[in-house]
């Protein structure tokens, strides 16, 4: 009974922290200022033939504040080299950034953005994800949140697209896993680390302050580049921001099941910056968002079918703003179960050597 009243607690507290970012965490708005500025955007492209020619459409859909539409391919084994040149001879404003064998130490999406602003010659720097789809004329409006709230970097929270059956069950736990913990309208009241949060489908920098703290060549070696980048901003004294930004942008990230624990298999364990840290979550969210199930079928009383309600109902809160299938909140216990057994599986791919893979290629974490 304490058990389950403690959970109870708990969850209800989680759930109104749930509720708070639902309600006060705020959308890039819909206002845009014509700018007399140039916005490079940066696509680093691995094996992304099928992604690029919708992801480069809705670049050119933005107009003229798109001066350049840097691709760089990644080595690529499919026809991403060829998706380039036809594209490139419809449009001058797309090119292509020379490959360069991949320098030790780097993770490959952080050298191939890297290569990209190098190459680079707007005032502004937008990364994308091949994956990503843009709104029309939202990259004025990104640019004028940053101009409005003096940002230097500024990051939107995609809205997940989701098509598969495991899509539309899994991914929402990434949102659940978010914002069932962070406090999202702190981060615009305190400019403090703790408080950094991006998504790295979609990232805008201001040239000279990312030239200034190094770019991605200060987290070359992190799998987490996004969420890396928004602590560094915040711990040089730059002002930087992740926004809601559903009708912005769009991203599929993962297609099967087989990707979805491939792909967050690589981020889980990477994502902690200590082990000890990584352990706490685990044990955090065993408790906290699995046991009341546990509790409610072996030992039901009040507090334990409380704990549940409360979780429950955190999903829905977040599917409603998010866009979720509600279905998918009453297959809490099962993605709770699958969040674990990734998250065990990337600890012991790192500790063992064996090491994460994506993209064809092996990276070794070690804490």
């Amino acid at each position: 009974m304490t058990l389950a009243y403690v959970l109870f607690g708990a969850t209800l507290f989680l759930l109104c922290l749930a509720v708070i970012n639902a309600l006060a965490w705020p959308k890039i708005r819909r206002t845009a200022k014509p700018a007399s500025v140039r916005v490079s955007v940066l696509i680093p492209a691995r094996n992304e033939e099928a992604n690029l020619p919708d992801c480069l459409a809705s670049v050119l859909r933005q107009g003229e504040i798109v001066s350049e539409i840097l691709v760089y391919d990644d080595h690529s084994t499919d026809g991403t080299a060829d998706v380039i040149r036809r594209l490139a001879a419809k449009d001058k404003r797309i090119r292509a950034v020379p490959a360069t064998p991949l320098l030790s130490g780097w993770c490959g999406k952080n050298f191939a953005c890297a290569q990209l602003a190098n190459a680079a010659t707007g005032e502004w720097f937008l990364f994308l994800d091949a994956d990503a789809r843009l709104a029309d004329e939202v990259v004025a409006r990104m640019l004028t949140e940053m101009i409005t709230r003096k940002l230097t970097f500024l990051s939107c929270w995609p809205r997940l697209e989701m098509l598969s059956f495991w899509e539309r069950a899994l991914m929402p736990l990434l949102n659940f896993v978010v914002f069932s913990i962070f406090p999202a309208p702190l981060s615009l009241w305190f400019n403090r680390p703790s408080l950094a949060l991006a998504h790295g489908a979609c990232l805008l920098f201001e040239r000279s302050a990312y030239e200034r703290l190094g770019g991605h060549s200060a987290v070359r070696d992190q799998i987490f580049e996004d969420t890396r980048l928004a602590q560094l901003w915040r711990a040089s004294g730059e002002r930087g921001l992740c926004l809601d930004g559903q009708d912005v942008v769009r991203v599929r990230m993962y297609g099967s099941f087989g990707e979805i624990w491939q792909g967050f298999q690589k981020n889980f364990y990477p994502a902690f910056q200590y082990g000890v840290n990584f352990w706490l979550f685990l044990l955090f969210h065993l408790v906290v968002f699995w046991l009341p199930f546990a509790l409610w079928i072996v030992a039901p009383n009040a507090f334990a079918v409380g704990a549940v309600a409360c979780v429950i109902l955190i999903r829905l809160v977040l599917a409603q703003r998010f866009g979720h299938p509600l279905w998918a909140a009453f297959l809490h216990p099962l993605g709770e179960a699958i969040l674990l057994a990734l998250g065990l599986s990337s600890w012991w791919r790192c500790k063992s050597g064996q090491g994460v893979a994506w993209k064809g290629r092996e990276y070794h974490v070690l804490k």
